[in-house]
């Protein structure tokens, strides 16, 4: 196992364009965690002129609730996005570059070489998820009174079910990399497809008369967005009538899981099929 981080993190050492897309992912991270309750207030307030019934402003950052909402915005598809691409570049470059065949040569197995991706992705879910919950006790922790503070571990397992999202969505970036083996072809699809036409596809299912049929929340991309799919916002379930979600549903952990370990096991029969 240290043999094969060695060789990964010597390969994206010296790559830029990981160092930037991974910088461009914490930048927005950021950005989304330090100015979402801004954002949501300054909405607010327009709602308010517009409307004769007030609604409260929004606080996101105590406990319990940080830990839904922070982890909720940090797994927005559009921040998501970054992440994905880093490994899907390091992936398809391993190709474009024949770079793979000569890891090969030099003694490395095929199902190594996979093992190194996941790997990779799984110590870069890891981190994320860290820094991330190190954010969210220090910012819960500056906003709390004591009562608050008292149930700060209440809502934890958001941040387990965030590990769970960013790692699954991860997985389906790898597999559309090695699916795909083209940089452009695979970036473009991805984007696609987790950006427009699943949420299309999502939105189209929701249709009330195809409510007895829904097969939306086990849509790939979904299936995995539904682990922390809404943050712990009073006027959601006031105003838009959405039933606000109070803990990590296993069922949705599992889906996502199970999305993983067969894109995955697909991944390791292709390798096995395919020449490189």
């Amino acid at each position: 196992m240290i043999k094969l981080f060695k060789i990964e993190f010597r390969k994206i050492l010296t790559y830029r364009v990981f160092w930037i897309l991974t910088g461009l992912y914490f930048i927005f991270l950021g950005l989304g965690i330090f100015m979402a309750e801004f954002i949501l207030n300054d909405w607010v307030n327009n709602f308010n002129k517009r409307f004769p019934i007030p609604m409260p402003h929004v606080t996101l950052y105590f406990f319990p609730d940080i830990w839904q909402n922070l982890t909720f915005f940090a797994s927005i598809r559009y921040v998501l996005i970054f992440p994905a691409l880093v490994v899907i570049i390091l992936i398809t470059n391993e190709f474009t570059n024949k770079t793979i065949r000569q890891n090969v040569v030099n003694g490395l197995s095929k199902r190594d070489f996979l093992f190194s991706k996941l790997q990779f992705i799984l110590l870069l879910s890891i981190f994320v998820t860290i820094v991330l919950g190190i954010v969210i006790f220090f910012l819960g922790l500056s906003h709390s009174d004591a009562q608050q503070f008292g149930m700060m571990s209440r809502k934890f397992m958001f941040l387990p079910g965030f590990f769970i999202q960013i790692l699954s969505y991860l997985i389906f970036a790898f597999f559309f990399g090695f699916l795909l083996r083209h940089t452009g072809l695979a970036i473009a699809l991805f984007t696609l497809y987790s950006l427009i036409i699943e949420p299309v596809i999502y939105y189209v299912l929701k249709i009330p008369f195809l409510q007895p049929n829904n097969v939306s929340p086990y849509l790939p991309v979904n299936s995995v967005l539904r682990i922390v799919e809404y943050p712990s916002i009073p006027f959601l379930q006031k105003f838009m009538g959405i039933t606000l979600q109070n803990s990590v549903s296993l069922l949705h952990c599992g889906i996502a899981l199970m999305y993983s370990a067969i894109m995955i096991g697909i991944v390791f029969w292709l390798m096995d099929k395919k020449d490189l």
